[in-house]
């Protein structure tokens, strides 16, 4: 018996209490490490606040699947066809050293191009590009802006915690478990807190092998859904370079992303898992795996990346001018929850002032070629 999918009304968001106060303070937190990341950083330049250090930036191709099922054929993908793409693999850290400093969480930026209809962006409606910001984990260790006030504190200041070793990891630990005190004891912040550590022990691998999520609910036309990027596994069973071993070297997870890509094409499924129960299925709370028993994961595009060079350092620089965000999709594809509210403000604050630090000119590409000229990264080992 197919499940009954809850339908997309307003009302599945719940309002945060303190919300824009609580988001304007985010906002100042992240502006000020931007700032001081150009002195700070190690890089010279100005770095995001997460996902601060990119392994590469790809060359690809979304097809929309044919055929759909009606409740999966929604917004965009009611309409089958083939769109240009660009997509960055990052670190989801705050900082750009070496890949051993790291944590493990790893993340995969999609950006569509030719999408008809008008962005969620009020100051770039009609970029006809549309993005996703993903990471390698089903479930995000924070449920409010309340929350990553103490939280995102903690993990722009990592590095000085577990420099201390035992006594800094276990302070660590607690002031994320309470708050940083703030908290009563009946409302420790025990669920967000495995959740992080889930997600801190997700497996080292090559990231064309890691299995990418919104994490947040987004609104899929009628319905409400979150979404993945699933490795194709006949190309999963080909990768050479699989497990990656960040003592080995300085940096591991670029080099084997581009010896992968320069030996062959490689293709992720883009997939839609519908709700079925606002319960056991919250768009609220991003610590909750959403079970796949009461609604399956469906394919409704593939994006395919053909064989390409992209080791060259002007990849890396022309990956770094680019911006992505939850937020520049179409209304049939709006993000819910407060979480993924905040991600519109923090976002594109974070991205305007990274560019003006570093000089750069902040435009969104109206093609691929605008980036990254196929032509100019094609293997040529034949």
């Amino acid at each position: 018996m197919s499940p009954q999918f809850i339908r997309y009304t307003p009302d599945v968001e719940i309002p945060e209490p303190d919300f824009d106060e609580n988001l304007q303070t985010v906002i100042a937190r992240t502006e000020q490490f931007i700032t001081e990341s150009v002195t700070t950083g190690g890089t010279g330049q100005a770095v995001r606040d997460a996902h601060a250090k990119g392994y590469g930036l790809v060359r690809g191709e979304v097809e929309i699947l044919d055929g759909l099922p009606a409740e999966y054929a929604q917004g965009i993908y009611a309409t089958p066809g083939r769109h240009d793409a660009l997509v960055r693999f990052s670190n989801g850290s705050p900082h750009a050293g070496a890949d051993a400093r790291l944590g493990r969480a790893t993340g995969l930026a999609l950006k569509m191009f030719d999408i008809d209809g008008p962005t969620l962006l009020e100051d770039e409606p009609d970029s006809r590009t549309f993005d996703y910001n993903t990471i390698n984990a089903p479930v995000f260790f924070c449920n409010s802006v309340a929350h990553y006030l103490f939280i995102q504190e903690l993990f722009l200041n990592a590095g000085t915690y577990f420099a201390e070793g035992k006594s800094g990891r276990h302070r660590f630990f607690r002031e994320f478990v309470t708050g940083k005190g703030s908290l009563d004891q009946d409302q420790w912040a025990w669920e967000e807190f495995l959740t992080f550590l889930l997600v801190s022990q997700r497996p080292l691998v090559n990231v064309l092998l890691a299995t990418y999520t919104t994490m947040g609910a987004v609104r899929h036309g009628d319905y409400i859904a979150k979404v993945r990027l699933a490795p194709d596994p006949a190309c999963a069973a080909g990768v050479a370079e699989r497990r990656i071993d960040p003592s080995s070297a300085r940096e591991v997870f670029r080099p084997a992303l581009v010896a992968e890509l320069r030996a062959r094409p490689y293709v992720f499924d883009i997939q839609v898992q519908l709700c079925a129960d606002l319960e056991r299925m919250p768009v609220e709370d991003l610590t909750v795996e959403w079970p796949e028993q009461l609604s399956p994961y469906v394919t409704v595009a593939k994006l395919r990346f053909p064989e390409q060079d992209i080791s060259g350092e002007d990849n890396l620089r022309r990956m770094d001018g680019l911006s992505f965000t939850p937020w520049r999709v179409t209304e049939a594809h709006r993000p819910l929850g407060s979480m993924m509210r905040a991600r519109k403000e923090v976002y594109r604050a974070s991205s305007r002032l990274r560019h003006r630090l570093n000089n750069q000119d902040r435009w969104e590409p109206r093609s691929a070629d605008d980036v990254l000229p196929l032509a100019a990264s094609v293997p040529h080992h034949r």
